[in-house]
């Protein structure tokens, strides 16, 4: 995903004079190339990821789309301040895409986890969130933000699932039987491995906000398990919102917020969050039957 990103942001830096790349010393070897064709618009303002959302701030106020990068600590935890003023108070845009995800990088230990970036963000308004579920998916979600002047933020990650959904911005039924279950992102291929002879049914999206609420009013059928890899609980509103003149149950699987002292890999942590297929299996058949 995170070779994807760097290939389409290029790509628009030479398309769009509209484009520029913010960054924080995170990736700046791979854009090296794409600064010395456009020194104006690939700008690396060092460790001070405070500073790279503050100059993407201004970036917008002149005109320009851009794209700031790092992990998703240093960019959403780290500079969240900066995020809520010099984008949102100025009301301008930017595309934050992050790597890192809630783990990935487990072996660095936990300066470098952010499970909670998500719900940070849903703490601002105007957010759309993609949360792409394999690297196929990752273009076409860069290509459509440099159409607009959103905010946007793509969260990147090494966990990824085998085949590709590239229009799954609204839930795309994947599995059809009885109750329904939603994966976010990477989260597909865990669940349908978890669930595979179970009568229910399977609803991938890659863009948990803003919430498809009109696909989940169609396919709940009053029992809802919503699978995500960050924390747990965090579309818990907007699934209430969605649902709120319908009685249903829910059960809102994720990333625990107990911290995992151990380092590890991204599956080691997985597991121990409960997020590996037979976690999975067993939390679900426990709420449903």
């Amino acid at each position: 995903m995170r070779e994807a990103f760097i290939d389409t942001t290029t790509e628009l830096l030479a398309e769009d004079p509209r484009t520029a790349v913010v960054l924080a010393d995170i990736s700046a070897s791979a854009f090296a190339p794409a600064a010395r064709r456009h020194p104006d618009r690939v700008l690396n303002v060092g460790i001070r990821e405070q500073l790279m959302t503050g100059v993407a701030g201004g970036l917008a106020l002149t005109g320009l789309r851009p794209y700031v990068h790092s992990y998703a600590p240093f960019l959403i935890d780290r500079a969240y301040e900066q995020i809520k003023l010099d984008l949102g108070h100025q009301d301008v845009g930017a595309v934050l895409v992050s790597i890192g995800a809630s783990y990935d990088a487990a072996a660095e230990g936990y300066t470098h986890q952010s499970p909670g970036d998500v719900e940070l963000l849903d703490t601002l308004d105007g957010w759309t969130v993609h949360v792409p579920g394999h690297r196929d998916e990752v273009a076409a979600l860069l290509r459509a933000a440099a159409r607009h002047d959103d905010r946007v933020y793509v969260r990147l990650s090494e966990q990824e699932n085998t085949q590709a959904y590239p229009d799954a911005g609204r839930l795309q039924v994947i599995r059809r039987g009885g109750p329904l279950i939603v994966a976010v992102g990477p989260m597909l291929d865990p669940v349908l491995a978890a669930t595979r002879d179970l009568d229910v049914t399977v609803a991938y999206t890659n863009t948990p906000r803003p919430l498809d609420a009109e696909g989940l009013r169609l396919l709940s059928e009053g029992e809802l398990v919503m699978v995500e890899p960050y924390l747990a609980g965090t579309s818990a509103r907007q699934v209430a919102e969605a649902l709120s003149d319908v009685p249903h149950r829910a059960l809102h699987l994720g990333v625990g917020r107990t911290e995992i002292r151990r380092y590890g890999t991204w599956s080691d942590h997985a597991r121990a969050h409960g997020l590996d297929p037979a976690s999975l299996r067993t939390r679900i058949t426990e709420f449903m039957w």
